[in-house]
């Protein structure tokens, strides 16, 4: 961590740790991340069998909430180094001088321990189990080991944004079955080509390669990353489908995903085979902008035919 200590001497005196406003600790959080987590476990808690008190499904959905926000924190502080070597990172609060990294760790550890009691204590152990796990494996398994060890560390590591709707789902059910997995799966098997759509429209290989971080587009060049976008692409589109095998959705999840699977591949396919010129950068783009509505789109169908009543497919699996 000298990289960034050092760093942080060099800050203006009104931006050192310890003067953090409520702002830079917020940030800490990872805010947008935050967002999303809430929304896909909301998905899994509403598409689970059985039910749950609204008041027990509001403090799931902020206990899950916080750990993701503790989960960010701490990913901060460990990554404070790098972060501080890379562009679209090096203003972070850690980086920036404006939280230090004990502060950070402390922050982080306290949320990550609350919010797995309160899920733990006010709705169910195999919920907390989950959520707990989710933590450590963001921040032990992604972001201590592999992201700076391989370059399939954005595939595996993808598995810590995907734990939500199963925490979501657990905390009605008491367990993780087929449909929970399912949603699991759509998120898993996402993430790759909506990194890898951004890491090459921004083009931040050279912040990857100044921080030592063995990203994909490192590692392997821009055609292969295209290649695997488009297989992943091709992965993705029948594991959408997985819901309705296991009885969590009906027919508008199934024939809108038709569209949407078709959409993504298209998008996919502009990517692999445009490779130069501002065409390449603008097909990035698309995709990485359509990736980031689509999952979007895909849980919003889950809420959809549950507020409209409709029934769901008999299951096969699960």
């Amino acid at each position: 961590m000298s990289d960034i200590n050092a760093h942080i001497a060099e800050a203006p005196a009104a931006h050192r740790g310890g003067e953090g406003s409520v702002r830079d600790f917020f940030a800490l959080l990872k805010p947008r991340v935050m967002s999303l987590v809430i929304f896909t476990a909301f998905a899994g808690l509403i598409a689970a069998p059985g039910t749950i008190h609204p008041w027990m499904g509001f403090v799931a959905l902020l206990a899950i909430a916080v750990g993701a926000g503790a989960a960010g924190a701490l990913n901060m502080w460990y990554d404070a180094d790098i972060d501080a070597m890379m562009r679209r990172t090096a203003k972070r609060p850690v980086p920036a001088g404006a939280v230090t990294p004990e502060e950070a760790l402390g922050f982080g550890v306290t949320l990550a321990v609350g919010s797995v009691l309160v899920l733990g204590l006010l709705v169910n152990l195999v919920a907390a189990a989950l959520l707990a796990f989710t933590i450590f494996f963001y921040i032990v398994i992604y972001t201590m080991w592999l992201k700076r060890l391989t370059p399939q560390n954005i595939v595996i590591g993808g598995a810590a944004g995907a734990f939500p709707p199963m925490v979501g789902w657990a905390s009605v059910t008491g367990s993780i079955d087929a449909g929970a997995i399912a949603l699991f799966l759509i998120i898993f098997v996402w993430t790759p080509p909506h990194f890898w759509a951004l890491a090459l429209w921004k083009k931040i290989n050279a912040d990857y390669t100044n921080a030592g971080v063995p990203m994909l587009p490192v590692v392997a060049g821009a055609g292969e990353t295209r290649r695997q976008i488009l297989i992943y692409t091709l992965i993705l589109v029948p594991v959408t489908l997985l819901p309705a095998l296991t009885g969590t959705v009906g027919l508008l999840y199934v024939a809108a995903n038709v569209v949407l699977g078709a959409l993504f591949v298209w998008y996919s396919w502009q990517v692999f085979r445009l490779r130069d010129g501002q065409e390449a950068e603008a097909a990035c783009k698309k995709l990485f902008g359509f990736s980031t509505s689509w999952l979007f789109i895909v849980f919003a169908l889950i809420l959809a035919e549950r507020a409209l009543g409709l029934a769901p497919f008999a299951p096969v699996i699960g």
